[in-house]
Formats: C-alpha cells, sequence, structure tokens
C-alpha cells in the first residue's frame, strides 16, 4: 500500500511516524503502514457468499450458501486470539460480509476488543438503516467497490443496477456519518475509468479512494493477459499522482492511495526527486519503514472456514486453521518453511529482484504474482515495471 497523497503531496512526515514510536498499537490508522513491529492487519473472509458475480474475485464467490464458515462463537474465540496478539486492524471481507448476518455483532466485538473494524463490500446491501447500525458500532470505516462508472462497472459484476446501488449505499453511509472510500482494481479494460473515478469523489465529496493493481488469483486468474503492459502501468500510477496533486492544490485533498505493486514507491520517490529533492528525501525514510509487500508477515488472511493464508490472494497454500490452533500461533510458527520465508523473503528473491537498489523499500513485491505467472515464487514479479537502469545499483 502506497500512500500517493501521504507521500507526493506531503501530507505525512517521518517526524509523524516517530512521534508514536513506529509500535501499531499507538499509531492512527493513516500511519499503521509504518509501523516497525508489523503486527498484522488481519483479512478475515467471512464469508464465501456474495450476491454478485464480479470476473476479478479472488474468492470464486457465489450467491449460495456455503458449510463450514466459522461461526459466531468461533469468530468471536478467533477476535479474542488476534485482540491479544496485538492485531490493529481486521478488515472484514467476503464475498459479501454484509450477507452475514452476525456482521454487525462481530465487528462490535472487534471494536470491544480494541480493534479497529473496517469492512470492504460490493455496497448494493447498505439501506440507510444498515449504515446507521454500522456506525453505532463504531466501525472505523467502509471502502466500496467499483470498476467505473455505471456500464462498466456494471459489465464487471456481472449483475446490473450494481452501479446504482452501490452509490445508494455510498449515500447512506455518508448521511450515517461513516468514513467511506473506493476501490477499484485496475486493468486494461477499465483504466479509462481513473479520471471519472476522481471527478466522482470529488463531486460527491468521498474522502478516500485506493486504487489496486491486478493480482493474478481466483477468477482474476482468468485476467492475467489484461493486465495493464509496463508501460501503461507508468502512465497510470502519473495520472494517479497528477490527479491527486490537482486536487490538493484545489484546497480539495483526498486519501489516494494504489495498492499491490510496491514498484509505486520507487517509481514516486524518482519522480519526486526530480520535482523537490529535498521532499524527496523524507519520503524515501517513509517508504523504507513502510518495507513494501508484507504478505505473510504485516498482513494475513483467515478465510470462512478458518484456514490461515499469507494475505487473501494465497488460497493454495494453508498454513493451519484457527479452528485446531489460534491464529497468533500459526503466524510465529516459523516451522513452516514458507512462512519463515515470507518473513525474510529478501533473501530468497532471484533474478532481477534479488540485485535491485529498491529491494528495501519494495520487499520484492507480490510473491504470488510472480508464482502465477512463472511458476516460480521466488522469481521476479512480472508486474515490476521499473527500467534494468532504474532498478541499477548504479543509477
Amino acid at each position: 500500500m502506497i500512500g500517493i497523497s501521504k507521500l507526493y503531496c506531503g501530507t505525512v512526515e517521518p517526524s509523524d511516524a516517530l512521534r508514536y514510536g513506529r509500535m501499531s498499537g499507538k499509531l492512527p490508522s493513516h500511519l499503521l503502514q509504518f509501523s516497525k513491529d508489523k503486527r498484522p492487519v488481519v483479512v478475515w473472509n467471512i464469508t464465501r457468499r456474495c450476491n454478485l458475480k464480479c470476473v476479478h474475485c479472488y474468492a470464486h464467490a457465489k450467491d449460495l450458501p456455503f458449510e463450514n464458515e466459522l461461526n459466531t462463537a468461533e469468530g468471536k474465540a478467533l477476535l479474542d486470539d488476534l485482540a491479544d496478539f496485538g492485531v490493529p486492524v481486521v478488515l472484514f471481507s467476503g464475498g459479501e460480509p454484509l450477507m452475514r448476518e452476525d456482521l454487525p455483532e462481530l465487528a462490535a466485538y472487534a471494536v470491544e476488543k480494541k480493534m479497529r473494524a473496517v469492512i470492504s463490500t460490493n455496497g448494493t446491501l447498505i439501506p440507510p438503516d444498515t449504515a446507521k447500525t454500522l456506525k453505532s458500532i463504531g466501525l472505523s470505516y467502509v471502502g466500496i467497490s467499483l470498476d467505473g462508472m455505471e456500464a462498466v462497472n456494471d459489465r464487471f459484476r456481472a449483475v446490473k443496477g450494481a452501479f446504482r446501488m452501490a452509490m445508494k449505499g455510498i449515500e447512506n453511509c455518508q448521511a450515517a456519518g461513516i468514513k467511506v472510500g473506493l476501490r477499484f482494481t485496475i486493468n486494461r479494460f477499465n483504466q479509462n475509468e481513473i479520471p471519472k473515478i476522481f471527478d466522482l469523489i470529488e463531486e460527491r465529496d468521498i474522502p478516500r479512494a485506493c486504487f489496486y493493481h491486478l493480482v493474478y488469483a481466483g477468477r482474476g486468474s482468468n485476467l492475467i493477459k489484461e493486465d495493464l503492459g509496463l508501460e501503461e502501468s507508468r502512465r497510470v500510477v502519473d495520472l494517479i499522482m497528477d490527479r491527486t496533486r490537482v486536487l490538493c492544490e484545489a484546497g480539495k485533498p483526498k486519501e489516494i492511495l494504489t495498492v499491490d505493486n510496491h514498484a509505486d514507491g520507487p517509481y514516486l520517490y524518482m519522480r519526486l526527486l526530480k520535482e523537490d529533492p529535498q521532499r524527496a528525501a523524507g519520503v524515501y525514510e517513509l517508504l523504507k519503514m513502510n518495507e513494501g509487500n508484507n504478505s505473510g508477515r504485516g498482513i494475513g488472511c483467515v478465510s470462512w472456514d478458518g484456514q490461515v493464508y499469507a494475505d487473501q490472494f494465497w488460497r493454495h497454500h494453508s498454513f493451519g486453521n484457527v479452528r485446531r490452533r489460534p491464529f497468533s500461533e500459526i503466524w510465529t510458527d516459523t516451522s513452516e518453511p514458507l512462512m519463515q520465508r515470507l518473513k525474510e523473503k529478501k533473501k530468497y528473491v532471484t533474478g532481477r529482484c534479488a540485485s535491485c537498489r529498491w529491494l528495501d523499500v519494495c520487499g520484492g513485491n507480490f510473491r504470488v504474482r510472480a508464482e502465477a505467472a512463472t511458476g516460480d515464487l521466488w522469481a521476479p514479479d512480472p508486474a515490476c515495471y521499473l527500467t534494468d537502469e532504474e532498478i541499477s545499483e548504479t543509477i
């Protein structure tokens, strides 16, 4: 996760994170990416069921009841363990998390245990009463997924009317006083929608937008050939930085992030080095604090059936099940070879990643994407768009 507004527009300085000792339990949510203890943010896919049919769904979700989901009591036991382990944030996801009737109860319990509770939703199931309930339980944030404006979004969601329902969900969250933002997964089919998304967040006064690079997993694996080319990725990141700066300079700052391609960090730094070398030095310090990809260390995933993964895209490799062992034990058990290597992955990456001058700030990028594209999880991430000259030690 790269905070474009934080880094490029200078809304955060290294001293902001240092003031809290860079400890997860003390940092405000907007500084959590700069923690040094890297207590994991846990994505809990509480259900596989979903009312939409998104083509890029990593969970292969369907509008069917699925057996073997953690029940309410098991979910609370999981949350007890996560709280004791020092997990700062639980992200309730799916499928569609609002299809579980006990979501408000589970989210309220997470808040009671002093964790931040956020949900990732398609936004189509948030009538006014639901929005008020989510506000009353102390939910920190609602992230609503869109793939573009109405025609493009509904094609990706495979349900006509999904865009309008999501927009109504956004309106209801805003009316209830809940912080709400957009989640947008970038690919060749919808990259031209990005300017329209910026227009939308400005017009609707939406404070946050996260732009996700495509990760080849789940139904998204079918889109591997539809990922952006390397030059297209550079242009898109430039566009996101340009539009973020325009909003800042107009006195309408938004929290803008890019996610799932940590080449964005060095790319932003190199651009800023040309535009504002003095600020670039502080940005480089923040990127080193961020450490790039943290799958298996600073982010983890618990599935609907209790399986524990390095992140929400690693469903082909489970480290264990919370029905048999607490998450805290599974997460710290480095006798599991992959768990141990992910916690020290800079030692194991190969090819251009191994000699890259940005390895400390990128962390080797996404291993699961390298594996999907090449069959070798330690190979270079094919989505890295930095040139050989840009990653050279002699640059």
